[in-house]
């Protein structure tokens, strides 16, 4: 697999890609020109084969012209993977002509070896030409093979082997030239054959490269998977936080742009936010391997193995869209009876809301075999602002409730004391300090407790809220 492209900006790298691709054709045309004319002059078939090897050069370079033109292209309503599928189908009919030189090369060299001897003149021209074919060679596969390296185009990046495979076969012909010209000097007769012989060697560097682009190009067209790619993308998603599996993991190309559709197991019970986070850390580690794809993260509930009843309940209610909390569960002689609190909306009427509750019991009984009975208690969740009516400053009030808080040993300190009028009855919330030490669940308890003391000291009080803090974050 290539290596992944730096981001460069879209018209650059269009002007780089169409600029060293139209270089590679006007060199392409000069080279050609050149081979035909010695090559019909001399009767040499290593010049001839390699006149009709530039003549398809010639036209890959054309088409890769075209196809980088095409490739580059955004996305459109008919085209939403893009048009990068242009340049695998470009190197896809580079590969299918250079079979064919291959073929013509081939027949013509047995037939000159076996059935009908071709007397070449190896001049000097021959040899001029096909240096300057070697140095054109160099240059324009150094050019394209930066580019492509550059930008990950698999066009470019034929092309450029492509020519840098000329350059050999066009040294195999100078060798045949040389060793024809000297058989001639000093007598030696079977040197004759070296011209069709070294054209049988141009058809094997042939085959060589267009057996390379074949399998590229095939397996680009039919989406094949970069090797090691895969894994190495399921080692990095693996490792995101929360993560229960990696599923499925599909990579496809097209042109320079890779496309990766993963869908990854979460814990059921999540919430929507969090499944969104871990699908950005997903696409943030598949980054990591591919760059520049696009990534697509489709998120699976699963059952954790670790899940413990309540998580169990929890799921349930989840999976249909309620919020329950306070979930309790009581152990009477190995018969589980649930306690929890609903959330409904405040609009629902009794009936409506005690049906909702029916169907969600079941499913938890259903789900959770275990559970012998389900007590829910319905709670109307807001759907509308309340509008306050006054902030109230009591003194004698809030000296009487840290009174009260001051007999609980576990409440180190209460401050913030707020005290509210809303729709004529009276709200109270205070900030009270206690050890970092102490258990959720005590402090639980312990908050629990303190505003039913507040409401039995003080039956005016509607609604009481405390907010824990810990002692390091509170001192005062």
């Amino acid at each position: 697999m290539s290596g992944s492209p730096a981001v460069y900006s879209s018209e650059s790298m269009r002007a780089e890609k169409r600029a060293v691709a139209g270089s590679s054709v006007v060199a392409a045309l000069a080279i050609t020109t050149l081979k035909i004319i010695v090559g019909v002059t001399t009767g040499s078939l290593g010049i001839l084969s390699e006149a009709l090897h530039s003549v398809l050069d010639l036209v890959a370079a054309i088409i890769t012209l075209m196809s980088v033109r095409v490739s580059d292209k955004p996305a459109d309503a008919d085209h939403q993977y893009g048009h990068g599928k242009v340049e695998n189908f470009s190197a896809f009919i580079e590969t299918g002509l250079l079979l064919l030189t291959c073929i013509w090369i081939i027949y013509e060299a047995v037939k000159r070896l076996f059935f009908h001897h071709v007397e070449i003149e190896p001049s000097i021209a021959a040899f001029v030409v096909m240096f300057i074919s070697m140095a054109v060679d160099f240059w324009r596969s150094r050019a394209l093979g930066r580019i492509a390296a550059k930008y990950d185009s698999q066009a470019l990046e034929a092309d450029a082997l492509h020519f840098s495979t000329d350059i050999w076969s066009s040294g195999i012909v100078i060798l045949g030239l040389f060793l024809v010209l000297f058989g001639r000097i000093y007598g030696i007769g079977w040197l004759r054959d070296a011209d069709p012989v070294a054209a049988l060697f141009v058809a094997g560097v042939v085959v060589y490269v267009s057996s390379r682009l074949a399998r590229r190009t095939v397996d680009a067209l039919l989406d094949a998977a970069p090797a090691g790619v895969r894994n190495q993308i399921v080692v990095a998603v693996s490792a995101v936080d929360g993560l229960l599996e990696v599923d499925r993991v599909r990579i496809r190309r097209a042109g320079n742009r890779y496309f990766a559709d993963l869908s990854v197991g979460v814990a059921r019970n999540v919430t929507f936010q969090r499944s969104e986070q871990m699908a950005e850390a997903v696409t943030s580690a598949v980054h990591g391997v591919l760059p520049d794809a696009d990534v697509i993260v489709h998120s699976v509930p699963r059952a954790w193995r670790t899940e413990n009843i309540f998580d169990r309940v929890r799921a349930v209610a989840t999976r249909n869209n309620f919020n329950v909390h306070d979930v309790s569960v009581q152990d009477f002689h190995g018969r589980l009876h649930v306690e929890q609190h609903l959330e409904l909306d405040e609009n629902l009427s009794l009936k409506e809301a005690h049906d909702r509750v029916t169907v969600l019991e079941s499913e938890i009984r259903e789900d959770v075999p275990e559970i012998s009975s389900i007590l829910t208690h319905i709670e109307s969740e807001p759907a509308t602002i309340e509008a306050a009516d006054e902030l109230l400053h009591d003194a004698k009030l809030e000296r009487r409730l840290k009174a009260v808080a001051a007999k609980s040993p576990e409440i180190l300190d209460m401050h913030d004391i707020q005290i509210k009028r809303v729709r004529g009855r009276i709200y109270v919330s205070a900030h009270c300090t206690m050890a970092d030490d102490l258990l959720l669940s005590s402090v639980h308890d312990i908050s629990t407790e303190l505003e039913i003391h507040f409401k039995r000291e003080f039956p005016e009080l509607f609604r009481v809220l405390i907010h824990p803090e810990p002692r390091t974050d509170n001192r005062r």
